[in-house]
């Protein structure tokens, strides 16, 4: 008797659904760590513009402009350029508080956090309790 080698078509069928089925559910998780680790480049830039705020203010008694903090303008982009961060008119007129806003650029506009900030009371947003921007889990 000959014996046959190979395999059949059903059993390439079954290999073929099993590789489907991982790839549909590793593609969207992997999107999501790419937007999660894209997301660290607005925090870090944002993190650090506050600091130069408080550091400003110690020294000038006020909040300043991003051309004082040493910045060429506003708005400026983040390190790796996946958001553009502006303080734009967001100092308050007696200069004792301001606003820093990052907004996601080419890749990370989808992301559904979209617009970080973060405020002089060191109030962050989108807040881990918004429901509406925060689905994927902690935006800061």
């Amino acid at each position: 008797m000959l014996r046959q080698r190979g395999f059949s078509l059903i059993e390439l069928l079954v290999v073929v659904m099993i590789i489907a089925v991982l790839a549909a559910v590793a593609i969207p998780a992997w999107s999501r760590y790419g937007f999660r680790a894209r997301r660290a480049d607005a925090q870090e830039i944002l993190m650090r513009i506050a600091n130069q705020q408080e550091r400003w203010y110690a020294t000038n008694n006020r909040y300043g402009a991003l051309t004082d903090l040493g910045y060429t303008g506003d708005p400026v982009s983040s390190d790796k350029g996946f958001y553009q961060v502006s303080l734009g008119t967001s100092i308050g007129a007696t200069g004792s508080t301001f606003t820093v806003t990052a907004t996601p650029q080419t890749t990370q506009q989808n992301d559904v956090c979209g617009t970080l900030s973060i405020n002089s009371a060191g109030v962050k947003s989108p807040s881990p309790t918004d429901a509406t921007k925060n689905t994927n889990g902690n935006c800061w």
